[in-house]
């Protein structure tokens, strides 16, 4: 069963952690250190304490991190099985 701070990571991390969209040019935000503190002044702002978080999903910082590679990594595969 979902928490609150694990329904908040999910949407947070949903909506606002995504691939840059071309190599080479400005996308989404790539800096982890800048979503991370999103994300904790939105969770803040929600009622969603740290602790919460990090009884949730452990290490904010690496958790966006591992969310944003895999956003990155699926991008670039999507990129490279596009039909040209």
């Amino acid at each position: 069963m979902s928490t609150k701070a694990r329904a908040f990571i999910d949407f947070w991390i949903e909506n606002s952690v995504h691939a840059s969209e071309q190599p080479g040019t400005v996308g989404a935000s790539q800096d982890v250190e800048e979503l991370t503190t999103r994300c904790r002044e939105m969770a803040k702002h929600e009622g969603i304490s740290e602790q919460s978080i990090r009884d949730e999903i452990g290490d904010l910082t690496e958790y966006i991190r591992s969310k944003l590679d895999a956003a990155n990594m699926a991008e670039k595969e999507r990129q490279q099985n596009a039909p040209k």
